[in-house]
């Protein structure tokens, strides 16, 4: 182990110091981080979790992109028209946009990068035989492959099946990166680790489960405001180390420049009751911490058509009310997430998406009496006869679970924890095959129509992700009215309607909206702070 760890020493220095920079030899700048949950495939049509976003935001580029407030600004695509009909946009792409160099381009340069070949990415998503995690942004929305097509060089049409305003969000995700069909089509399924895109970094180093390196790419098209070409870093390394604890030493001890998440044992040494940073680091790092796109909440099965249903105590509106208002969420934040979050009193739509406003959408707040009284009317006065409730969790999320099973407790609700593994409570909510369970749901753009979409009947199981077999008609109607607003502002106004809906039949219980944690050394500057927890490092700096 020490030999191949002085041996990976050597070829990381050979690797920098041979690499083109704006700095001067021996002063390479390289952001070193850590990827705990490991790292599957460098092919956007796979980004499918948090890993992925990040790499793949290094090494492609899209039509457009957002910016640190959500606004979706232009990318690849300098401007766009939208039909009157909504149905049809126009993309005018810049011309100095090259993709990596790679051998398998004409003497090794990466050539430009046109409209063609995002209709060559956008079809690639959704082909069947790529089998894209990534086929749901326009499976729903196109007839096919022929909606995407390409006059000329510089311009790129979508043609959609029905209005769908949020579509430039949507866009912004990494699914939709261009990718060039020439090395795509050489490599097949093997492109996952030969990725060459047109980002600020490109590929130069995967030794899966141990390291990775990206280096800048020299030709990158975007400048800051005084006309300097981006990025500014030489380099990005990348560690798997799986244990978050160690990987929170390396920080500390300096060699990582940037630690993602503060939870499990080392909570409290790092986190105050109120989120701060502790005396003992409060000098050493600095900490970012905003609105996270991601609700935290339990989901009840409502379907009565489904067997476990129709003699459960959750298929009541009151038991399911009664359980809203037994949750103290504030005191649930504080002590057990050391004020990492904002209690869950509005609706399904988090805190930090366009439109968010908890003072237009009644959720639940903490009301122990409230619950008793509703819980009385469903014919269960001081829980006599209620019958206990299964609640599903996975390991991660037991002492929050079980924190709200003492509460409920409290109230006379009888609560049995099952603690399974992510992937099997996952499945058995993909089946509906559990009445009570923890969830979350993480913003794949940001527009509160994916929030509500998980509540839309025509996305039950098995078609989409309606895991609590919510259905209601007007709810329903407002959802598809919705596709033919184009202002935001009254958009929004339609989302918080539907989410007022939800909250009336309380399909789930909202814990609480998530902020992110970030740490990151004292030397780094520039770091993008948005609240899709979207690594961005085109501006990142590094004092050396």
């Amino acid at each position: 182990m020490k030999r191949q760890a002085v041996y990976l020493i050597y070829f990381f220095a050979w690797i920098l110091f041979s690499c083109g920079s704006n700095t001067p030899a021996g002063h390479k700048t390289v952001f070193n981080i850590n990827l705990e949950d490991g790292l599957t495939s460098l092919d956007p049509a796979f980004a499918r979790n948090q890993n992925a976003l990040w790499m793949d935001n290094q090494l492609y580029n899209g039509l457009v992109q957002i910016n640190d407030s959500l606004k979706t600004v232009p990318c690849i695509a300098k401007r766009w028209q939208i039909s009157r009909d909504g149905l049809q946009y126009t993309f005018f792409l810049r011309n100095d946009v090259y993709f990596h160099d790679d051998p398998l381009f004409r003497n090794g340069r990466g050539r430009r990068c046109i409209a063609a070949d995002f209709a060559y990415s956008f079809s690639r998503l959704i082909d069947p035989k790529v089998g894209s995690s990534g086929s749901w942004i326009f499976s729903d929305k196109v007839t096919g492959k022929e909606a995407f097509f390409a006059p000329n060089d510089t311009t790129f049409i979508i043609k959609l099946r029905q209005p769908f305003p949020p579509l430039l969000s949507l866009l912004t995700a990494q699914y939709s990166s261009a990718v060039p069909h020439e090395v795509v089509e050489h490599y097949g399924k093997d492109f996952r680790s030969h990725p060459v895109g047109t980002g600020p970094f490109k590929f130069k180093y995967w030794k899966e489960r141990q390291v990775m390196v990206l280096l800048r790419n020299e030709h990158y098209w975007e400048k800051d405001s005084q006309g300097r070409q981006l990025p500014y870093l030489d380099a990005v390394k990348a560690t798997f180390l799986s244990d978050k604890q160690t990987a929170f030493m390396e920080f500390v001890k300096g060699n990582l420049d940037f630690f993602n998440g503060v939870d499990g044992s080392y909570r409290n040494d790092i986190l105050t009751k109120s989120g701060k940073l502790t005396s003992k680091y409060r000098d050493k790092f600095i900490l970012n911490s905003r609105p996270y796109l991601n609700t935290e909440y339990l989901g009840i099965l409502i379907d009565t058509n489904i067997a476990i249903v129709k003699h459960s105590p959750l298929r009541l509106l009151k038991v399911r009310q009664a359980i809203n208002y037994a949750i103290d969420k504030q005191k649930m934040i504080k002590y057990l997430r050391n004020g990492v979050g904002t209690p869950g009193n509005a609706g399904f739509i988090p805190k930090g998406m366009p439109g968010f406003d908890a003072g237009k959408v009644k959720g639940y707040g903490y009301d122990p009496a409230k619950s008793r009284r509703l819980l009385a009317e469903a014919g269960f006065r001081n829980g006599r006869g209620l019958p206990e409730i299964v609640l599903n969790t996975t390991t991660t999320y037991r002492d929050l679970i079980e924190y709200i099973q003492g509460e409920l407790e409290k109230v006379n609700i009888k609560t049995r924890v099952e603690v399974t593994q992510g992937a099997s409570l996952r499945e058995l909510m993909a089946k509906n095959g559990v009445n009570f369970f923890r969830g979350s749901w993480i913003a794949d753009y940001p527009d509160g129509e994916n929030y509500l979409s998980v509540f839309y009947s025509k996305n039950k199981i098995p078609y989409g992700p309606n895991y609590t077999g919510f259905s209601d008609k007007e709810f329903d109607k407002l959802f598809e009215q919705a596709y033919y607003i184009k202002d935001d502002s009254a958009r929004y106004d339609l989302y918080r309607k539907m989410d007022n809906l939800i909250m009336s039949r309380s399909p789930v219980v909202i814990l609480y909206y998530d902020k992110l944690v970030n740490l990151y050394q004292k030397s780094i500057s520039g770091y993008s702070s948005n609240p899709q927890n979207l690594m961005v490092l085109k501006r990142v700096k590094k004092e050396m």
